[in-house]
């Protein structure tokens, strides 16, 4: 009898993410066990749990998905898992924390082709603000661009201490080279504004982070990405569906929403765990990956 296709979801949270699920089953995976409330110490065991319950064949038939909020455990939790793997008992494993990996990287990859299509300009070129960027979504941003080669700041509206603790981390984590900012009022963003290239906005659903009034400060903005697809926008101006719409900015600036961001996203997880359902040899995908495979969809 075939070996069915299993997916085991390693999880931190109280709940597993209904959307990974739906999205799990949907790419072709018979059998999905979903774990809540994991704990970094419990991956070695659980990983050599699925390794050496299934033959050779099975095991190609078999893949980890990592979970969760925290970026910073889910990339523990990977490294855990594959200091598990024996070899040739390997399975291959996708870790996306909260969406914010897939949607961070269809974001980056959608401003990146606006600034090459529209603006003749590389993102090695470009100076960008990560705004709700000390979330799992902002944080994933700003590693993203700043790996591709933006000077990248991350944005919180409370607290330039909690921007930089993120910073200085994800610098120590990903080798990149983020630093931190604080914009809490409209005279604190327009002073961060002045001289960017690049806005990704990350904040929280519902929210209006920037005014179209504080927008046209921005005298060098290219392009501006939003991922908030509850009204209000986060930037004004930015349809969830719009796709290159032009901004009331002194440079022109184009914008991209919430729904043609999570089309690439959609489509880009979708990829992800098919390859894991395909593979025959392991794989082990993160951000790196979802950036690299986005940039090949948009």
């Amino acid at each position: 009898m075939p070996k069915r296709s299993i997916l085991h979801m390693f999880d931190p949270m109280p709940h597993n993410s209904p959307f990974d699920i739906n999205m799990a089953l949907d790419t072709g995976f018979e059998v999905l066990m979903p774990y809540n409330n994991v704990k970094l110490d419990n991956i070695h065991g659980l990983t050599q749990d699925v390794i050496f319950s299934r033959s050779p064949s099975g095991i190609k038939r078999t893949g980890i998905f990592i979970g969760g909020r925290d970026i910073g455990l889910s990339m523990d939790m990977t490294n855990s898992a594959k200091q598990a793997m024996v070899p040739p008992f390997e399975v291959s494993i996708l870790a996306d924390p909260s969406g914010a990996f897939t949607t961070a990287a269809a974001l980056v990859a959608c401003v990146e082709k606006e600034l090459k299509e529209k603006h003749n300009k590389n993102l090695s070129d470009c100076k960008a603000l990560v705004f709700g960027g000390t979330g799992p979504v902002g944080i994933a941003t700003g590693v993203i661009a700043s790996i591709a080669g933006a000077n990248t700041s991350l944005v919180d509206h409370q607290s330039i201490d909690t921007a930089n603790d993120a910073a200085k981390e994800y610098n120590r984590r990903c080798q990149c080279n983020l630093t931190g900012a604080k914009a809490g009022t409209d005279e604190e963003i327009i002073s961060l504004i002045a001289d960017i290239d690049i806005i990704f906005c990350t904040a929280k659903a519902g929210i209006q982070v920037l005014s179209a009034e504080v927008l046209t400060q921005a005298n060098q903005l290219r392009v501006a990405g939003d991922v908030n697809a509850v009204p209000p926008a986060g930037i004004a101006g930015i349809g969830a569906n719009d796709n290159g719409v032009t901004l009331d900015t002194p440079k022109s600036a184009t914008g991209i929403g919430a729904l043609a961001v999570g089309n690439i996203k959609y489509q880009l997880q979708h990829k992800l765990l098919e390859l894991i359902l395909e593979t025959k040899k392991p794989v082990y995908l993160d951000f790196r990956d979802a950036f690299n495979m986005a940039q090949k969809i948009v």
